[in-house]
């Protein structure tokens, strides 16, 4: 398998296991060169901890991509996840447009709502200026929650497959070309997610642990890249990535003093299993 280059674009909470935190050893544990663009730097996570620190590095931005320009450098896969503002929004998206390598994988990770809410710090101006950037990815990762905010459609805790494919085709008018939908469950105990190609959906099903963990969307999305680039199919990826999150979610348990994310790095070896590496 080819050696890709990957940038991912996200803030790094220094501690709390998400973000680049995440993306930076799942991406390269994987076998992939994988660069960053911070978009922010914060002591920790925002998820429980208090009297954080925020660095904002959006004017930062623009002046890394010129560099890279400069020096001629190129993306085989761009992937970006939580971003602070429609500032940082339209820059990401020039640099999605501008900075990948002939047949350069973008995807696109919305990362501001979850449970029917948008995250404190977001609005719907927020909301509008994401649509765009959803409509230049390759593959949009979205949660139902942020499904629902970039379609209009209202958030349901209880559906059915119908709803689901309602969602989905809205999604797809706003361009991207795939869409790997997380957190879909139709019965009690077991979630999952649906895979969304050329008008079709594909569901895999896995069962749900009741108590959740800070940080595991990050975790499905990189290992989600880390397996798309190993070679993987988009099903297949999105399958690999749901049973990596649940193994670190396991392997997390019962240590209440670890309340702040999971411990991927104990469940890497599991995944780099999975891609027969």
């Amino acid at each position: 398998m080819a050696y890709k280059k990957i940038l991912t674009i996200q803030d790094i909470s220094c501690v709390g296991q998400c973000s680049l935190t995440v993306a930076l050893p799942i991406l390269s544990a994987c076998g992939n060169e994988t660069c960053i663009l911070p978009s922010a730097v914060l002591s920790t996570h925002t998820a429980g901890f208090s009297g954080f620190t925020f660095r904002d590095l959006t004017d930062d931005i623009p002046l890394i991509q010129q560099h890279w320009q400069k020096e001629g450098i190129k993306f085989d896969c761009i992937y970006t996840g939580y971003l602070g503002s429609t500032k940082q929004i339209d820059y990401v998206k020039n640099i999605l447009t501008t900075m990948g390598a002939p047949d350069c994988i973008k995807i696109v990770d919305p990362a501001f709502a979850d449970g029917g809410k948008l995250y404190p710090i977001f609005d719907n101006e927020y909301v509008q200026a994401m649509k765009p950037l959803c409509g230049a990815a390759d593959i949009l990762l979205p949660n139902i929650s942020e499904a629902c905010f970039l379609t209009g459609i209202e958030y349901k805790e209880e559906y059915d497959r119908e709803y689901i494919m309602t969602l989905l085709t809205a999604l797809s008018k706003l361009g991207c070309k795939k869409i790997v939908l997380t957190g879909v469950g139709y019965k009690k105990g077991y979630t999952g997610v649906v895979v969304f190609e050329d008008g079709k959906c594909d569901y895999y099903e896995h069962e749900r642990i009741a108590k959740g963990c800070h940080g595991t969307g990050d975790v499905y999305a990189s290992a989600f890249v880390g397996a798309l680039l190993s070679g993987k199919m988009v099903f297949d990826s999105a399958a690999i990535a749901a049973d990596y999150t649940v193994e670190c979610i396991k392997v997390t348990q019962g240590d209440e003093s670890h309340w702040y994310g999971v411990k991927f790095e104990l469940a890497l070896p599991y995944l780099i299993k999975r891609l027969g590496k």
